[in-house]
């Protein structure tokens, strides 16, 4: 019998190289898939990371109108304040008017013979009154005269000194007197 020699190294590296190729068309193939995926996980990220962005950008810019509308109401409120002090200041003096015309009137009726008031001031409700008296009995008397009124309370005298260029026995005198509003029947 004859021997027959068959060579299979040609037919293995054949099939050793379409394993290569095929496992470098499956690398490829593997390898455009992984990039496939990765472009469409960042294409995606960076949609929502835009679209984030436009909604920050809406919530700033409503955010600015906001508060500008905040600092209009603020200087509104302002602006009411305001004119609710200044009406409440014009009903204190509309209101205090016909006191202080009485007020008045009641010093008139109830100042002492021989003395002279040269200064009255009114800070709140406390009365100081600085004048000239014949001598300090008078003084005496319009304390007992402002202290029986009922439009006034706590007459205090609260300096007395010689002026003998208004007469021997004169004197300047300095006092403070509470006013006081009478009740209604009290006041007729």
């Amino acid at each position: 019998m004859d021997d027959i020699k068959i060579n299979l190294l040609p037919w293995r590296e054949e099939k050793r190289e379409e394993k290569k190729k095929e496992f470098l068309n499956v690398m490829v193939g593997v390898l455009l898939m992984a990039g496939l995926i990765v472009g469409g996980v960042d294409r995606f990220y960076n949609g929502a990371i835009g679209e984030q962005s436009e909604r920050n950008n809406f919530l700033t810019e409503k955010i600015k109108v906001l508060e500008g509308r905040i600092a209009e109401i603020n200087q509104l409120q302002q602006t009411r304040n305001e004119l609710l002090a200044r009406m409440e200041v014009i009903q204190n003096l509309q209101g205090n008017r016909p006191i202080i015309v009485r007020l008045f009137d009641e010093l008139a009726r109830q100042l002492a013979p021989r003395i002279f008031f040269t200064d009255l001031r009114l800070v709140g409700k406390e009365l100081s009154i600085q004048g000239i008296a014949e001598s300090n009995n008078r003084i005496s008397s319009q304390l007992r005269n402002l202290s029986e009124s009922n439009w006034f309370d706590k007459p205090n005298v609260t300096a007395i000194s010689a002026d003998p260029k208004f007469g021997p026995q004169a004197s300047q005198f300095s006092l403070s007197v509470q006013q006081s509003t009478p009740k209604k029947e009290e006041a007729n």
